[in-house]
């Protein structure tokens, strides 16, 4: 894991989000030859598998949290059976500073064989009785290696948390404890030390910047990067780190930006999934979040991403970029539930806690068959994630407009710049973006 640099993006990962992981990974690799991971927090949406499909690339490794696993620091070392002469752990002891695993033959540990627990044993044959002191020590050795071995050896599973074990650890009285596999399988001995200061995870941030949108237990990661283009909300470090947040439309461009500053071309199935994410996020230059910078980076990844032999070869910009925005829209094939989490960002603001959701469209007419599943959905994501309002942004990628289902809005939020329709519903025409023009009115009403 010290090698590893896991570059990811936010919860409830969008295309630019996904694309941005996965192309900045690539030119780490390339550029700074660092073994850099991709990696998301949550499942794809219905766009990115369909990008991630066209292109017949995987899904970014899933990573929930940053917090330090058993595998992080277990050693595999040699085992011997608890059948085998004793000698055969005393020999694999001597080569591992003073333990040996003992292991079943059907793979499941069986115990530990320590200093303390050689000395008890030696202890017990020899005591105080004048022939056992007699007994040569190439007898004892001759023994069976369960005869010298620790059975009480707690067991900890490699994927879990060490921070969740860390009491048992304190009770303990033990300095080696067992890993093993999802199989309960024999996978290596770990140190208490090594368990009291694990290796921290390298984790670079793409795409957010706030703690509450990243993955989980990043406080326990060695945060060394972030490359965004939202609004500032960094966690703290422990020492300087590179910080990039630029006003573009998406993080993908700047991963475009940097590749082309290296004077390298991505490979045409990367170059396809940044442009999918710069076109997602701008809805093909249609957001008010699009600048020359994002026509410039689109022009450059269609470049590399349209050549000869490209899965993308028979494509152009309007071409692929509406495929990639239709991909995304509607309401009739998806859960209610999945829609109001899919693409959901939470925000705090004058004491409040509230989240505002996205999903496209290609006619704001086909809200009207699902407002009131959407609603409930929308009161109960409100209800479990405890708070205190929220909004759905129902978005027009075809027209350039939105509709706004709110659930429990302060008073406050009636001052809205959206008239309010028969439904219930607040129509915010020519608003298609979270970031930059829904978001900065809510907050602007909250602050006052």
């Amino acid at each position: 894991m010290n090698n590893r640099t896991y570059v990811v993006g936010h919860v409830n990962p969008d295309t630019d989000s996904i694309a941005s992981a996965i192309g900045y990974a690539w030119l780490l690799r390339e550029r700074d030859e660092i073994e850099a991971i991709p990696a998301r927090v949550g499942a794809t949406n219905l766009q990115t598998n369909w990008v991630l499909d066209r292109l017949s690339l995987e899904a970014p490794e899933l990573l929930t949290d940053a917090s330090p696993r058993f595998k992080n620091v277990a050693r595999r070392m040699d085992t011997a059976s608890p059948e085998s002469p004793l000698r055969e752990a005393w020999t694999i002891a001597n080569r591992t500073g003073g333990v040996a695993p003992v292991v079943n033959g059907d793979g499941t540990p069986y115990g530990l064989i320590t200093g303390l627990t050689l000395f008890s044993f030696l202890g017990e044959m020899v005591g105080s009785h004048p022939r056992r002191q007699e007994v040569g020590i190439t007898e004892m050795l001759d023994m069976p290696c369960h005869e010298a071995t620790d059975t009480g050896v707690p067991k900890f599973p490699a994927a879990a948390r060490i921070r969740d074990a860390l009491p048992l650890i304190f009770r303990e009285e033990r300095n080696h404890f067992l890993v093993i596999d999802e199989g309960g399988l024999y996978l290596g001995v770990c140190r208490q030390r090594d368990m009291l200061n694990p290796p921290r995870m390298r984790v670079i941030l793409v795409d957010h910047n706030e703690a509450e949108q990243a993955l989980g237990a990043l406080e326990d990661a060695e945060l060394v990067e972030i490359l965004d283009h939202h609004r500032l909300g960094n966690p703290p470090t422990r020492e300087p780190i590179r910080f990039t947040v630029d006003i573009v439309g998406s993080t993908s461009t700047l991963v475009a930006e940097r590749i082309e500053e290296a004077g390298l071309s991505a490979p045409p199935d990367i170059a396809g999934l940044l442009l999918a994410g710069l076109i997602s996020d701008t809805l093909l230059f249609t957001s008010p979040t699009t600048t020359p910078r994002d026509r410039r980076a689109a022009e450059r990844l269609g470049r590399w991403a349209f050549a000869w032999g490209s899965p993308l070869k028979d494509e152009n910009l309007e071409s692929y970029g509406m495929q990639v925005l239709e991909a995304g829209a509607g309401l009739s094939t998806r859960d209610p539930d999945e829609i109001v989490d899919s693409d959901l960002k939470t925000y705090e603001a004058a004491g409040m806690k509230f989240a505002v959701a996205q999903v496209e469209v290609t006619d704001l007419m086909q809200l009207s068959k699902h407002l009131e599943p959407l609603s409930k959905a929308l009161k109960e994501l409100r209800r479990s994630r405890g708070l205190d309002f929220a909004m759905l942004m129902v978005t027009d990628v075809v027209r350039g407009s939105s509709s706004l289902i709110l659930s429990n809005p302060p008073p406050i939020l009636d001052d809205l710049p959206y008239p309010r329709q028969d439904d219930g519903t607040r129509r915010a025409r020519g608003v298609v973006s979270r970031k930059k023009q829904l978001l900065p009115a809510i907050l602007g009403l909250l602050g006052n």
